[in-house]
């Protein structure tokens, strides 16, 4: 059988490449892909520690049983289930172009809604004393809209008649530009200040989402310092 491994952020460094086609023998399981991904690409063998797994965007363990055209996908920690609706999406985006502060605002925004809070998080023009030029993200898509639309609905069940929207940039974001816009509206300024906090930390700590900082010096590293929730 056939599955694709998907490779993201310092997991692609290791393999070469972000996309790879492997052949299995039927009934193989995600360890048998892993152990055929140790001989082929031992650089891997220091990083299985802080690596995840995901099957068709699903954590798994190396015990979870492949098909014919399944999706693998290796996920470095991250630096910081249910159908969509069509409200979700326009809630939990990823843009590959400039982010559009106003449709967040709209997408929160009502006449029962007193307070909005919005947190816009702009690229720094250095990290621990290094210039930067540019940040790039890549995210692996499905799982991180999917992450996103989880945490909306969960502030929002938690706090009646607040809405929040979570806007992410992908790609490259020069210095001073947006790289995530969350807005939060709410009948009172208190449960809109701490969603807004709350959706940022849950963000950044569980979303498939991963920058590399681009140095003055021509250097590049990817920034994975938070484990990936599992």
């Amino acid at each position: 059988m056939n599955v694709r491994l998907l490779a993201f952020a310092s997991a692609a460094d290791a393999v070469g490449a972000s996309q790879l086609d492997f052949e299995l023998a039927e009934g193989s399981d995600v360890g048998a892909l892993l152990s055929q991904l140790e001989v082929s690409f031992p650089q891997l063998g220091a990083m299985w520690s802080r690596l995840a797994v995901a099957v068709d965007g699903e954590i798994v363990d190396r015990r979870a049983a492949l098909h014919d055209g399944a999706e693998v996908a290796l996920l470095p920690p991250v630096s910081g289930g249910a159908p969509a609706l069509a409200e979700d999406l326009a809630a939990a985006q990823l843009f590959d172009g400039p982010l559009v502060v106003e449709a967040a605002i709209e997408r929160v925004s009502g006449p029962t809604r007193g307070a909005l809070v919005l947190f816009v998080g702009t690229v720094r023009g250095h990290h621990q004393g290094e210039a930067i030029t540019r940040l790039t993200y890549s995210a692996y898509r499905p799982m991180a809209q999917q992450v996103l639309r989880r945490i909306i609905r969960d502030l929002e069940n938690e706090v009646p008649d607040l809405r929040a929207a979570i806007h992410h940039r992908l790609g490259d974001v020069q210095v001073g530009s947006a790289s995530v816009v969350i807005a939060v509206a709410s009948p009172h300024r208190a449960a809109a200040y701490a969603a807004s906090r709350r959706a940022l930390e849950r963000l950044k700590a569980e979303a498939p989402i991963w920058k590399r900082e681009h140095f003055a010096s021509g250097s590049a590293a990817w920034r994975e310092i938070e484990p990936l929730i599992r």
